[in-house]
């Protein structure tokens, strides 16, 4: 197997699709427990929402054509005979010329085919004057117009945010079958990386920010990390504590030693661990081109680079997708972007997909993304940044005014 031999951003996100497998068990969770989590099954409606017709203002409901020609110069007019109550059922028919009083949600009772709002007529002792006319259905839901009984509501490898788990109790359903949550194991290796909370650096000595950084995009994502520690550039040790973690886990993180220099063992390490091994070793991306990717006997396992800013982006970009689909969830190809426009000229070399980290800002109704210039080791630049601009690798830059694609950092 050739290594560095770099893909483009394309190709890479195409052999995440090609390689990485959805995982298969599944778990049993109630909506209160199930937020975040991937629908292993189609949740299919066994009944209609609403399940009667029902109105959407407080109001009165009438025949339509009754209220044809008014206006507040001519009015028209109806008798009220009476109102449905929030919760109980509409037992008064509405005949020609009459009205009934109905709340928001209440049910529409039988005869009536609209509901005029409180505020485009008045009830002067039982004879309601309408100063607006309605069209039939105005202001009214059908029964299962929202959700029809028999109807798909989410597909198989849905993420159930907090609006898919309210639709799924309005169908009176309590659990929903789920992929289980996935564990990642996160290794650090380097000679000069010491925990984070070391308070006082020797010379030479960095502290392990990516793992705050990983794993808590990670977290973000309803995923489990282990933590396996920092490994220095011994290839025994590192592969042994590889392996440990590799055992614990169904995808493994590992951080620097993906160039080429002599003492990066990471390839070396993965390769250990199973087939198929390495099927990217570099990007065409910058930052981040010495990313290594892995299959190991169906466990996904991605080598980022060590410097803070690379290893995030990379991550973002790359680590949720295979995340995402290892989890079974339904993804789209690229990540999720919004538009502004860049306030200055960056060029771009083709061939090679850039991502320029920005701040976003409002300008006269438009949004605008402003270059936080700075080498991919400064970790400043990412506390500073809101988004991430994409230059696709057949540009050879953008102009300022342009508008341009902006991946979220938050």
């Amino acid at each position: 197997m050739q290594f560095f031999k770099v893909k483009t951003v394309e190709e890479t996100f195409a052999m995440i699709e090609e390689y990485v497998p959805a995982i298969k068990d599944t778990e049993e969770r109630s909506l209160e427990e199930a937020l975040h989590y991937i629908t292993a099954a189609c949740v299919t409606a066994q009944e209609n929402v609403p399940g009667f017709d029902r109105s959407t203002v407080d109001g009165y409901a009438v025949k339509a054509k009754d209220t044809y020609g008014s206006s507040d110069s001519m009015p028209g007019f109806l008798t009220i005979v009476g109102e449905v109550k929030m919760g109980e059922s509409a037992m008064i028919p509405v005949g020609q010329g009459e009205a009934v009083y109905v709340p928001t949600g209440g049910m529409i009772p039988p005869g009536s085919d609209s509901v005029i709002m409180i505020e485009h007529c008045e009830d002067h002792d039982g004879l309601l004057n309408t100063y607006k006319p309605v069209a039939p259905g105005e202001n009214i839901i059908r029964a299962g117009e929202d959700i029809r009984a028999g109807e798909v509501l989410l597909p198989e490898g849905t993420m159930l945010r907090p609006q898919e788990l309210g639709a799924i109790a309005s169908l009176g359903i309590r659990h929903v079958t789920v992929y289980r949550r996935l564990k990642v194991g996160y290794l650090s290796s380097g000679d000069e990386i010491v925990p984070y909370q070391t308070e006082k650096l020797s010379e030479g000595q960095i502290r392990d920010i990516n793992y705050l950084t990983i794993a808590g995009l990670a977290k973000q994502w309803n995923i489990e990390v282990v933590y396996g520690g920092i490994v220095k550039d011994d290839f025994q040790e590192f592969q042994q504590k590889a392996q440990n973690l590799y055992d614990q886990v169904d995808c493994l993180i590992l951080s620097g030693g993906s160039s080429v220099g002599a003492k990066d063992y990471t390839t070396e390490v993965i390769q250990s661990l199973g087939s198929p091994g390495v099927f990217v070793h570099g990007i065409s991306i910058k930052p981040g081109k010495p990313t290594i990717l892995a299959m190991a006997n169906g466990k996904p396992v991605i080598g980022l680079p060590g410097h803070p800013a690379s290893a995030m982006i990379i991550f973002m970009l790359f680590g949720e997708k295979i995340l995402q689909k290892l989890k079974g969830e339904i993804i789209e190809k690229k990540p999720d972007r919004m538009f502004a426009r860049i306030t200055k000229n960056i060029p771009s070399s083709p061939g090679r997909s850039d991502y320029i980290r920005v701040r976003l800002f409002e300008k006269e109704g438009e949004w605008w993304a402003e270059p936080i210039i700075g080498k991919s080791g400064l970790i400043t630049t990412l506390v500073k940044s809101d988004g991430i601009v994409e230059i696709s690798s057949e540009k050879e830059g953008i102009s300022q005014g342009d508008y341009v694609p902006v991946i979220a950092t938050r």
